[in-house]
């Protein structure tokens, strides 16, 4: 039996700095749907798609992404920047790469009196860049998706 990836083997790389994410969420939105004729299917049709992420943080690595707002004057001014999601057990490899990613804070508190658990920060983004996600080197979106936004 060889070992299999879980959420522990995940390396995050957030502007240049490996973050550790006690919870990480990618979704990708593709609206694409069915085509009907007379209410029959009839092939497809492309829909539009976007991309979103969420981050679960304990303080420590929330003050490590703080100190890139502060570089960049304010957490609304940081830039869209790439994400790096990767695992490797030696046996299975994963990686997904997700570009242009403007952040957000979603819930900076969450304080409960009874202790017993570490603080946890939640950040929310969304993906900017026509690049969008690629999946272990493939991208999501084909070449006729993006045609005249990459060049």
């Amino acid at each position: 039996m060889s070992r299999r990836i879980s959420g522990i083997n995940f390396d995050v790389e957030i502007l240049g700095t490996m973050i550790h994410i006690e919870k990480a969420t990618l979704t990708i939105n593709d609206s694409s749907a069915v085509a009907q004729t007379r209410g029959i299917t009839d092939g497809y049709v492309d829909g539009d798609v976007t991309a979103d992420v969420e981050y679960e943080l304990d303080t420590k690595n929330f003050n490590r992404l703080s100190d890139a707002a502060r570089r960049a004057g304010s957490w609304r001014g940081i830039e869209p920047h790439d994400v790096l999601y990767y695992a490797n057990t030696g046996s299975d490899e994963f990686k997904v790469e997700a570009f242009g990613i403007k952040l957000q804070i979603s819930d900076l508190l969450d304080i409960d009196s009874k202790g017993g658990d570490k603080s946890i920060h939640k950040l929310k983004g969304f993906v900017t860049s026509p690049d969008f996600v690629r999946i272990n080197g493939v991208p999501y979106l084909s070449g006729d998706d993006t045609r005249h936004l990459i060049g």
